[in-house]
């Protein structure tokens, strides 16, 4: 087994406690039924968020739906000129026989901009 990593991003309307929640659990159970990932070969996940959301931690979602021995970090992103606001992104490391053109990246709610490369034909497997 490798370690690897999967990518995923949501949005959110605005600055709310459970719409946050709601929108990382969402990004998150994606991320782990397209990739088929289990707790135990989780070894860390990274939470981003853009510096308008601070209503709550988004780790508290993996949380919430179960994930409670797995390493969680949250950080804040940087402001960039013109760039996409109200978005989280989640980064997970985890233990996979998964080669790189089999990890399944998972862009919400208008994030697929973020990686047009994954998407050439704007076609977005999820949400």
């Amino acid at each position: 087994m490798m370690m690897r990593g999967v990518r995923g991003a949501t949005r959110v309307e605005q600055n709310d406690s459970a719409e946050i929640l709601q929108a990382t659990r969402e990004l998150l159970e994606q991320m782990i039924v397209l990739n088929q990932i289990e707790e135990d070969h989780v070894a860390s996940v990274l939470f981003t968020t853009t510096p308008d959301l601070n209503a709550c931690y988004p780790a508290q979602a993996a949380r919430e739906i179960g994930w409670h021995q797995v390493a969680l970090m949250g950080f804040q992103e940087i402001q960039v000129p013109n760039g996409m606001n109200t978005c989280i992104r989640v980064l997970i490391h985890w233990n996979t026989d998964k080669g790189l053109g089999e990890i399944k990246h998972v862009y919400m709610h208008d994030t697929v901009k973020l990686r047009p490369d994954l998407y050439p034909d704007n076609r977005v497997e999820s949400k």
